[in-house]
């Protein structure tokens, strides 16, 4: 299928769309298949406006998108359809302006769940954690393989990083099938229809454990074929809802799984044999990208490729050239004295549970820094988030906090950081508070020892890559 092809069966390349925080890891890419696709957008962003990541916005306007100032000015006809997250305030001036002239207003979900649904072949990577990565890890083998996917994901793909794409969240292809990730968060997972839906694992995040299971498993049910994790218990009894099912994991039930005592984990890769239990068939695999979270993302991409039509050798094999993405486990550089800083998205219990598992399967101090992704998600999953901080680090590493990320608006912010530092603390863990991020930087600097692994955590903020680099450049 062609780009033509997703336009007429779309009809959405012919309207003016205005995206309302435009930069975000979710709307960006939304915005660049839009873009490659021919039609015609414009945006604002909050963040362009406070002069945040203006590199990111003068790529933008590089790639003809039109930028105004988040003050309602690009706003300007009743033919514009607003692009807005349903979490953007009706205060808003773009949607105060949108609203006056009479515009349709669509979330992100329901334009990409249009596009998406509109696709031939499409796969879905659902779960609470591992869904970026799963989707460049799918994009990247079908891509390899010649099937020219269009891929939709909330962070950079290095694979598809060049002079002339320095944020490639997204990749517009001429081929059949469409890649992306969905998000349970806002129950948004319930719009799309896909062929093959990738569910990587339930734990709470954003939403109740019984809002996710109703959620997920009518994800699968919808799907025509349906690829679960057989490692998670919550996943595993959701299988039921799948017409067509495809299981990965290390156990001996998953249909896609690592021959045992083959896993070998380095600082920077892990490598392990991938069995096909239908058939015995057994492939040799390194990855450039750490962690056994990682191997398990890697079995749930190979199994969904699979599913899509390329054979598991193929896919072994072009999945050894995955370079990763942008803020997961990334290596921002070691020091001169051996400190080295890692960079990565780690915002919710199970991610930064496998981050932190990642950096002390190696010897090595660790300082974990986290910068909490909002006040309520800190008040949804605090003591959940404190205990893996404290239990999952040793005696000697140290949690520092900042206070949430707060761009404005009305939230309740009457509890912060100080009270997951005091969770911590109750569970035997080392943990400081700093209200300001520039604190904490000091402290991270001044405590960071010859050995130390430093990682930046959290979601939400782009500039937290600057910080990581900051704090590199100030060790060397």
């Amino acid at each position: 299928m062609t780009t033509t092809d997703f336009a007429a069966a779309s009809d959405l390349t012919t309207r003016d769309w205005f995206f309302c925080g435009i930069g975000g890891s979710g709307m960006l890419p939304l915005a660049l298949i839009l873009r490659g696709m021919g039609a015609r957008v414009a945006g604002s962003d909050r963040s362009r406006d406070q002069g945040r990541t203006p590199e990111k916005f003068a790529w933008l306007e590089s790639l003809d998108f039109q930028l105004f100032a988040q003050d309602g000015s690009g706003i300007i006809s009743a033919k514009q359809v607003l692009v807005a997250s349903a979490a953007v305030e009706d205060t808003v001036p773009e949607v105060v302006q949108a609203k006056a002239l009479g515009c349709e207003r669509m979330s992100r979900a329901q334009l990409l769940s249009r596009l998406f649904n509109a696709a031939p072949q499409s796969i879905a990577v659902g779960g609470t954690s591992g869904k970026s990565t799963v989707t460049g890890m799918i994009g990247w083998i079908l891509t390899a393989a010649g099937r020219d996917p269009t891929i939709m994901n909330g962070a950079v793909m290095k694979n598809f990083v060049a002079a002339d794409a320095p944020f490639a969240s997204a990749r517009v292809g001429s081929g059949s099938v469409f890649v992306s990730e969905v998000d349970e968060s806002d129950g948004s997972i319930a719009l799309y229809n896909p062929t093959i839906a990738v569910l990587n694992n339930v734990s709470l995040d954003h939403k109740s454990l019984e809002e996710l299971r109703e959620l997920f498993g009518d994800f699968l049910a919808r799907a025509q074929t349906g690829v679960v994790n057989a490692d998670d218990p919550e996943s595993l009894a959701l299988v039921g809802r799948a017409r067509d099912l495809v299981t990965f994991g290390f156990g001996e039930g998953a249909r896609i799984s690592v021959e045992p005592g083959t896993i070998v984990e380095g600082p920077t890769s892990i490598a392990a044999t991938i069995v096909d239990q239908t058939d015995a068939t057994a492939y040799p695999l390194t990855l450039k990208v750490p962690g056994r979270h990682n191997l398990a993302n890697a079995l749930a991409a190979l199994a969904a490729a699979q599913a899509a039509g390329v054979p598991l050798a193929e896919g072994v094999q072009h999945l050894a050239g995955f370079s990763g993405l942008a803020r997961r486990f990334d290596i921002v550089g070691t020091s001169a004295s051996g400190t080295t800083v890692i960079d990565d998205f780690g915002h919710n219990p199970e991610k930064v549970a496998a981050t932190l598992a990642t950096l002390k399967a190696h010897p090595g101090r660790v300082i974990a820094f986290f910068q909490p992704h909002g006040y309520g998600p800190l008040r949804q999953m605090g003591h959940e988030l404190a205990e893996v901080l404290a239990t999952r680090l040793g005696p000697d590493d140290v949690t520092i906090l900042c206070d949430p990320v707060y761009f404005g608006g009305t939230v309740d912010r009457s509890v912060g950081s100080e009270r997951i530092v005091s969770m911590i603390r109750e569970h035997g863990g080392q943990a400081e508070h700093l209200p300001s991020r520039t604190d904490c930087a000091d402290r991270i600097v001044a405590m960071a020892r010859p050995g130390d692994r430093i990682v930046v955590m959290g979601a939400r903020d782009d500039t937290l890559s600057l910080f990581a680099r900051d704090i590199l450049a100030r060790l060397t």
